[in-house]
């Protein structure tokens, strides 16, 4: 009995130990399960610290989930380990990046640690809440505790469904701006249907285009009205009915009268609306006579096209009177060389000797050519430059001009010396090597055809000779115009000279440009041509085939006003012999038709060296329209074409330009009266 009882009770205390086995294991697999959980929560807790894209490249990494080995003590204190996924961590696991603090280390593998920092949940809270305090992320937190437990995929699909988002936010900001567009344009319609039609003043004094549509209304009307009136009259004279047609006379007439010089109703005399109202019921009883519509039409045909030819030929007066008016010298500039060249002699400065000629072949310094007959020109070339330049002691300006100008140009020079510079004036007379057996131009000039063209062979009527004026102008053969391509005979001493013209004004310094490298070209010119403007084609006859043949027709134009030239290169490749050949060749004026552009062009053809175009900025004579910057930037402004700024025609807000180196205070200038 008491073995069987002994037994018993050992029985009953292996159950025991057995049960509290158990129990211990539950406990521990209990707890490993809630630490795998609280692992990935801590995964997502903490996402914020490095970012979803972070987490998505380093999953993108990595195709496959990572198996974690975590470290933990567990409820007996015992340190056990155990294998988890990634998605298992709970939120008491800090994920954490030890290369993050190494920049090097940046484009190698990533590189993550899991540090136990399970706590009491009170503790945990804490931390987990100080966290968000520092990176400012209170929201985003709320917001992850509602959310279910991070994945990779779950993470794909959140950034697919925030590309969408964002593609859908562009969209419909994309169609919101285009509604806002159209209210704004339909606003400014409403807004032009509203305005008041009144005139409240002109857009342009010149042009009567831009007043108010309305504003001439009664004027339009009764112009015509005097167009249908002439129309019917002439029907009526053809089909003799003197009565009508004296009536239509008599009321055109009057209409006219009342017109006057209107430009507008306002203008308009105040009885214009009972005469257009008289020439209307005439115009009725005439229509109810004569109206046939092929014989109206005809006329009014008639009428335009007589109206066309009145045009044109108006257009043809205006050509040739501009032509004139620009080569005319007006009273005031014939009046200074008048003056200058009297006391020249009468002072005997004829006598004076030349100073400083040691300067004058000196290839060391800066030498320019200035070939003119305008004396007051002339002074503002040589003081613009001498005014700008660094050194003005180091600049020699050797002047050539013709026989009747040569005392007044050096009587002014030698009165208005410019400081420090060195001038000299020549008289192109004096270079007895310029002759007719050396010099084509002065060969041609001789020849009976040239003289018919030039000096007989003047127009009848100016509607007749508008387009030939220009180019009949003895000047365009002028040897002054053409001595610019014998600089190395005139100059046989120098190196490099800068030809200047006597239109053009000198706003900076221009000693840069003998530094100018100009690559073995013998000519350094600012390039003229603007996509299809300036080019070979406008100024050579390409459909003959010496110049076809020769030269492209693309190729860009160039200008001369200021140049720089290697003398030296110019002797070696021998270029007034080029020049001689071409002239030459265009002794017919096949070729081209006048100037010294043209044989330019094709004398230094593929020897020009393009410069900058701030180094000179032409049309100063001719277009109105140009860029005030880039003038008031240019080393030189040119005012090439008709409107000199010494003329009545100069443009306006251009003459300053040039008037501002005009010494107007001057005893000569004052003695022939010519002022701002």
């Amino acid at each position: 009995m008491e073995a069987a009882s002994s037994i018993f009770s050992s029985f009953i205390s292996m159950l025991f130990i057995c049960f509290i086995l158990v129990i211990f294991s539950i406990t521990i697999v209990d707890a490993e399960i809630s630490e795998s959980k609280t692992i990935g929560r801590g995964l997502k807790a903490y996402q914020q610290l490095y970012g979803r894209k972070e987490l998505a490249a380093f999953f993108n990494d990595n195709e496959k989930d990572i198996d974690i080995i975590a470290t933990y003590s567990d409820a007996s204190g015992t340190i056990r380990t155990s294998r988890v996924k990634m998605k298992d961590l709970s939120a008491s696991w800090v994920l954490e990046n030890p290369i993050n603090g190494d920049p090097s280390k940046q484009n190698g593998s990533q590189v993550f640690k899991l540090k136990d920092s399970y706590q009491a949940s009170t503790t945990s809270e804490e931390n987990v809440e100080h966290f968000i305090d520092d990176h400012h992320l209170q929201e985003d937190e709320i917001e992850n505790r509602h959310q279910a437990s991070w994945s990779p995929v779950k993470f794909k699909r959140q950034m697919l469904r925030q590309k969408r988002r964002d593609l859908r936010t562009a969209e419909l900001v994309r169609q919101v701006k285009e509604a806002d567009k159209q209210m704004e344009a339909t606003a400014a319609i409403e807004n032009l249907k509203n305005m008041d039609p009144v005139v409240k003043g002109k857009y342009s004094i010149w042009r009567r285009d831009f007043e108010n549509p309305n504003s001439d209304s009664t004027l339009k009307l009764m112009r015509d009205q005097v167009i249908m009136a002439k129309a019917y009259a002439n029907i009526a004279r053809s089909k003799n009915q003197s009565d009508l047609y004296y009536s239509l006379l008599k009321h055109v007439g009057q209409s006219l009268r009342v017109i006057g010089e209107a430009n507008s109703d306002s203008e308009l005399h105040p009885s214009s609306l009972d005469q257009a109202k008289a020439m209307g019921h005439a115009l009725s009883l005439a229509k109810d006579q004569l109206y046939d519509c092929r014989t109206v039409a005809r006329k009014l045909r008639a009428m335009l096209q007589s109206a066309e030819d009145n045009v044109d030929s108006l257009k043809r007066r205006s050509a040739f009177l501009i032509q004139l008016a620009a080569k005319t010298v007006p009273k005031p500039l014939h009046c200074l060389p008048l003056q200058l060249a009297a006391d020249y002699y009468f002072h005997g400065y004829q006598n004076k000797r030349d100073l400083n000629l040691e300067k004058l072949e000196d290839p060391s310094l800066y030498h320019y050519s200035i070939f003119s007959d305008n004396v007051l020109a002339t002074s503002v070339v040589v003081n613009s430059t001498v005014l700008h330049a660094n050194e003005p002691e180091k600049h020699v300006f050797h002047i050539v001009t013709d026989k009747l100008n040569f005392a007044a140009m050096r009587m002014w020079f030698v009165l208005n010396a410019p400081q420090k510079a060195t001038v000299q004036v020549e008289n192109i007379d004096d270079f007895k090597w310029l002759n007719s057996s050396y010099c084509s131009v002065l060969r041609q000039l001789e020849s009976a055809r040239v003289k018919e063209y030039y000096f007989k062979n003047h127009p009848s009527s100016l509607s007749v000779g508008s387009d030939n004026l220009k180019y009949r102008n003895p000047k365009y053969l002028s040897m002054l115009n053409h001595l610019r391509f014998y600089l190395p005979e005139v100059y046989p001493k120098l190196h490099k000279i800068l030809f200047l013209d006597d239109d053009i004004v000198v706003q900076k310094d221009l000693t840069p440009l003998w530094d100018v490298d100009l690559k073995g070209m013998v000519n350094g010119a600012v390039e003229t041509c603007k996509g299809s403007f300036h080019r070979f084609d406008k100024y050579l006859n390409f459909s003959n085939p010496k110049i076809s043949e020769n030269f492209d027709s693309d190729a860009c134009g160039w200008a001369f006003g200021m140049n720089i030239f290697d003398l030296k290169e110019w002797r070696n490749r021998n270029i007034t012999q080029i020049y001689h050949y071409w002239q030459d060749m265009n002794e017919d004026r096949t070729l081209w038709k006048l100037g010294t552009l043209p044989p330019g062009l094709i004398t230094f053809y593929n020897l020009t060296y393009p410069l900058d175009r701030t180094w000179h900025v032409l049309g100063l004579g001719y277009d109105p329209a140009l860029n005030q910057t880039e003038i008031e930037n240019a080393a030189v402004v040119h005012y090439n074409g008709n409107y000199k700024p010494w003329l009545d025609l100069a443009v306006a807000k251009y003459k300053s330009y040039w008037s501002k180196y005009v010494r107007f205070d001057n005893y000569y200038l004052k003695l022939c009266n010519l002022s701002e």
